[in-house]
């Protein structure tokens, strides 16, 4: 049986491509009606619309915190202590997503807000995975 650990790592991963994927999608459709030449895009989509400046600011978050909370998630998963990392994995995905879905809909003062809050929680829950998996591993000689 999958863990909930490996579980929420590999759709951490799956929800990172699908943005850059539909940030591509969007983008390909620019180059062949026209209205962006293909060399004509920056890694933060300046100059296009909102939307596609916050997709894209979306998915660098994802790919900026991937090394962290999976690193953690990884961690858990090698050294066989996904028990620290499973019961809050769901709630972490819930959390990452959740902070994607109101980064593209809204930079409004309450979006931003949410936002962090979301992101607030998942670093709680990091924090909490770092703590307990370090203090298995010192307990059982393993550092």
């Amino acid at each position: 049986m999958t863990s909930a650990t490996v579980l929420t790592l590999t759709a951490f991963i799956t929800w990172a491509l699908l943005l850059l994927v539909l940030m591509e999608v969007i983008r390909s459709q620019l180059v062949l009606s026209g209205k962006v030449v293909a060399n004509g895009f920056t890694p933060d989509n300046a100059g296009l619309s909102p939307f596609m400046q916050r997709l894209a600011r979306a998915h660098a978050n994802c790919v900026e915190s991937l090394p962290v909370f999976g690193g953690l998630l990884l961690v858990a998963i090698v050294t066989e202590r996904t028990a620290i990392t499973d019961p809050l994995a769901y709630v972490f995905l819930a959390c990452r997503v959740f902070q994607s879905l109101v980064h593209l809909a809204s930079t409004s003062p309450t979006a931003v807000t949410i936002r962090f809050t979301a992101f607030t929680v998942q670093m709680g829950i990091g924090l909490y995975w770092a703590f307990k998996l370090l203090s298995s591993m010192l307990a059982h000689g393993a550092a």
